[in-house]
C-alpha cells in the first residue's frame, strides 16, 4: 500500500537558514526514504516557490497568510486565524490522506467537521502560549507587548480546546509532552525529537578556537535581549573577542556592538558561513531568557563546535546538561569564560557528546516511528 502524506508548513521550510525551519524540512527527505509520498501545503512569509523542495515532494502548494487587522477574530489566536484557508481546505479534502499539522499555526481545521474522520496529527514545537508569554517578557515595544500579551491569552484557552481533537500529537522536548499530558489533559502525546541536517554527524574539533560566538535570529526579542545582557553585564568586563552573528539584526543591536571593542556582529550570513564561525569558535555561548521548546542554536553548537556555555533556562527539557558549562549570572558567565578560553577542546569531551547525541538525534528512527505511529508499520 503507498503511503500518502499531506504535511500543512507554517512556513516555506526552505531555505534552511533559522532553527524554526530544521525539523520542518529535514523531516521531508528523511520520511521520502521510508517510503512516503509527501503532499507539502506551505503559508507563503515572502520565501515564494522553492524547487528545493519538489525533490521531497510528490506536491508543493503555496499560500498566502492574511495578515493585519483582516484576520483578528474574538476567539482564535492570529497565529491561527491568518492561516485560515478555504483552498487549502479544499485541495485537502481531494482525498483521504493522513494530515501532519506543524506547529499549532496550522490547526484551524481541527475546528472543521469536515475533517472529523481523518487521521490528522499535531506538531507541537513549543507549549506556544507560554513562549508568547516569554516574549511579552522580553519586548521592548508597546505595540509588541500588546500582541504577544492578547496572543498568549488566546492561545492558553485555544490549545487547551484542541488537545482531544486530533489523532496524536508530538511535541519536540520531554518537558512539552509532559506538559500537554498532565496541564492540558492531551491523552495521545508522545515525544519525538527534531529532525536534523543529515550531515551533522559530530564535525567539533580538537584544540583552541578564535572568539566567543554567540548565534541566533536577532530580530527575534528574546534573543535580542540576551544579545544585549551579554554586551552590557558579562563583555564590558572582558577582553575577548566576541562574534554575534544571526539575522536581521536591530540598529541599536549594531551600534552597541560597534561601541565594544573586542566584540563585531556579522548580518545575515549564509548557511556555510554560520557553520564555519561555529567549527572555529573556541565558546559558543548561549544564554536565553526563554525555556520553551528546544533551542536548535544549542545542539548546532554541540554537533560543530567546541565548548559550549550556556543558562539553565537554555538547557531546560533539553537532557543536554552533561555536554555544557553553566553559569546563570554574568558574573558567573565571565568567570567560565575566562577560564574556558584558555583550556583546550580535547577528545574525550567529543566522545562524550557522540556518546549521548547519537542516542538522541537519529532522523531515520524519528521517519519510521512517525510511519508506524501513522500507519502501524
Amino acid at each position: 500500500m503507498e503511503k500518502h502524506l499531506h504535511i500543512i508548513a507554517l512556513t516555506v521550510p526552505f531555505p534552511v537558514d533559522y532553527g524554526g525551519v530544521f525539523d520542518l524540512f529535514y523531516k521531508l527527505p528523511a520520511l521520502q526514504n521510508e517510503g512516503v509520498h509527501i503532499h507539502l501545503h506551505c503559508f507563503d512569509d515572502g520565501q515564494h516557490e522553492q524547487k528545493e523542495l519538489n525533490k521531497y515532494c510528490d506536491s508543493v502548494d503555496y499560500y498566502k497568510r492574511i495578515k493585519g487587522y483582516k484576520s483578528l477574530t474574538v476567539s482564535l489566536p492570529y497565529i491561527v486565524s491568518s492561516r485560515k484557508n478555504e483552498t487549502l481546505f479544499e485541495n485537502l479534502l481531494q482525498d483521504d490522506y493522513p494530515i501532519l499539522m506543524e506547529g499549532i499555526h496550522c490547526t484551524y481545521l481541527l475546528n472543521d467537521g469536515r475533517f472529523a474522520e481523518r487521521k490528522k496529527y499535531v506538531r507541537i514545537h513549543n507549549v506556544e502560549f507560554q513562549y508568547y508569554d516569554q516574549l511579552f517578557y522580553s519586548a521592548n515595544s508597546f505595540v509588541h507587548k500588546l500582541y504577544y500579551w492578547r496572543e498568549k491569552n488566546q492561545l492558553k484557552k485555544y490549545e487547551k480546546s484542541i488537545v482531544l481533537k486530533a489523532t496524536a500529537f508530538w511535541a519536540v522536548t520531554e518537558k512539552d509532552t509532559d506538559f500537554y499530558r498532565n496541564q492540558l489533559g492531551c491523552k495521545v502525546i508522545d515525544h519525538l525529537p527534531v529532525y536534523l541536517p543529515d550531515d551533522w554527524q559530530l564535525k567539533c574539533k580538537e584544540g583552541k578556537g578564535n572568539y566567543c560566538l554567540y548565534q541566533g535570529d536577532l530580530s527575534v526579542d528574546t534573543n535580542e535581549k540576551a544579545v544585549i545582557w551579554l554586551l552590557q553585564k558579562v563583555f564590558n568586563k572582558l577582553e575577548l573577542p566576541l562574534v554575534i552573528a544571526g539575522k536581521n539584526p536591530s540598529k541599536k543591536l549594531e551600534r552597541l556592538a560597534h561601541e565594544h571593542e573586542y566584540t563585531c556582529i556579522v548580518a545575515n550570513p549564509s548557511e556555510k558561513e554560520m557553520q564555519d564561525m561555529i567549527v572555529k569558535a573556541h565558546i559558543n555561548i548561549l544564554p536565553s531568557f526563554s525555556t520553551t521548546g528546544i533551542k536548535l542554536k544549542l545542539l548546532n553548537a554541540l554537533f560543530n563546535g567546541r565548548y559550549v556555555l550556556a543558562n539553565d533556562a537554555t538547557l531546560e527539557g533539553s537532557g543536554l546538561d552533561s555536554l555544557c558549562a553553566i553559569a546563570n549570572d554574568a558574573r558567573t558567565f565571565q568567570e567560565k569564560i575566562t577560564a574556558l578560553f584558555s583550556e583546550p577542546f580535547n577528545a574525550e569531551l567529543i566522545e562524550q557528546r557522540r556518546k549521548l547525541l547519537d542516542s538522541m538525534f537519529s532522523n531515520e528512527a524519528n521517519a519510521k516511528q512517525q510511519v508506524k505511529w501513522i500507519w502501524g508499520e
